[in-house]
């Protein structure tokens, strides 16, 4: 299966958009599949799928991501991120293919000082957390060999992401409130991809140690360090800033209940596969560059 490509799940997401870029950019072919031809709330569509690109390695990068809107709905949300992966676990069991599944710093609670280890307890505290964490255990359970990489505050140049809230946000008011209790690892969809096809040929080598790394930018930030840092690098192409007031969490109420700290020690997967993601704050520039280059 030397020409089979590699499959990455969810559709024009911002990670499976970065992972067709880069993938392609280095000359692997790639099939990246979503709604409506690949739906997890369709079984038949993934199976249909699988057997049509036939991959040599899969990504699943699709998800509901939806965290407030997943407490009202929790039943789309363990559809998308338990059994529809499962289903995909079960056809690369089958077909003895390298399935990376993609999940989240949300199955930890926030009440650890420091950064998340992989042995970490976790105890989610929503939907979405709660869905994702029952999604790693559903896909381990189907496929023993898959890879969980958890990962954190993913931005990029498109799609729906933090990056692009607060420049929409600022063409819209000159006063923003952000929370700055909330520290996390901002992480460039870019790096994660490029890290994920780092890592790709290094799973067939029935490596037999951990089934779980943590992948996010290197450095952290409270969303009010994000956010001042977003308008910082934009003000290179003459955008005004707005007044940023940092407020707390609880100034900012939300359905879902947010991990105070989701910070993600990535040091496994450094000595494991020699693959670390560069600090967010040049990440955020590149970004930042792509977004006025193109006009967005």
């Amino acid at each position: 299966m030397a020409d089979a490509p590699l499959l990455v799940t969810g559709g024009s997401g911002q990670l499976a958009t970065a992972l067709q870029h880069a993938a392609t950019a280095c000359g692997r072919a790639v099939r990246r599949v979503g709604r409506p031809g690949f739906d997890f709330d369709r079984p038949e569509s993934i199976r249909r799928t699988f057997e049509e690109v036939r991959p040599a390695a899969v990504v699943n990068a699709a998800a509901y991501t939806a965290v407030d809107a997943a407490e009202t709905d929790p039943d789309a949300a363990y559809r998308a991120n338990r059994d529809g992966p499962a289903e995909l676990a079960r056809l690369c069991a089958e077909a003895r293919v390298p399935l990376v599944h993609i999940s989240t710093d949300y199955v930890f609670d926030g009440s650890k000082s420091e950064p998340y280890r992989e042995d970490d307890p976790v105890n989610p505290q929503g939907v979405y957390g709660a869905s994702k964490r029952a999604g790693e255990e559903a896909v381990w359970a189907a496929h023993p060999g898959a890879v969980v990489l958890r990962t954190s505050w993913v931005y990029a140049a498109m799609g729906k992401n933090f990056v692009q809230a607060m420049l929409g946000a600022a063409q819209r008011t000159n006063r923003l409130r952000v929370v700055a209790d909330q520290q996390g690892c901002p992480t460039s969809a870019a790096d994660l991809a490029a890290a994920i096809l780092a890592i790709l040929p290094l799973l067939p080598a029935g490596d037999a140690g951990s089934r779980i790394f943590h992948l996010a930018g290197t450095g952290s930030a409270t969303w009010h360090a994000f956010a001042t840092a977003v308008f910082e690098s934009a003000a290179r192409y003459g955008i005004s800033p707005p007044a940023i007031e940092p407020i707390a969490t609880a100034d900012w109420p939300t359905a879902a209940k947010r991990p105070a700290n989701s910070r993600l020690d990535c040091s496994l997967a450094a000595s494991r596969f020699g693959v670390s993601l560069p600090h967010w704050r040049g990440s955020l520039d590149r970004v930042i560059d792509t977004i006025y280059s193109v006009g967005a």
